[in-house]
């Protein structure tokens, strides 16, 4: 693999990671303020918070997931 592949793999697979944790750390924010609020919250706003934190964590997965096939495949 000459250089610039791996150069280019190795920024794609930072901008995933970093991506990967932006979303973790919002979906754990979700579950903290479903805990810390509790029966203050209506339904509406704790089924709005689950699905927010459904979202992020598999938007979480699909970057983890891009940057283990990209680890497979030698790809970008």
């Amino acid at each position: 693999m000459d250089i610039k592949k791996k150069v280019d793999r190795t920024v794609a697979n930072a901008k995933d990671a970093a991506s990967e944790a932006r979303h973790r750390t919002v979906a754990g924010a979700e579950q903290a303020k479903r805990d810390a609020l509790g029966d203050e919250m209506t339904a509406s706003e704790k089924a709005g918070s689950v699905l927010k934190q459904a979202k992020e964590s598999t938007q979480a997965e699909i970057d983890h997931a891009k940057r283990a096939v990209r680890s497979k495949t030698g790809g970008k």
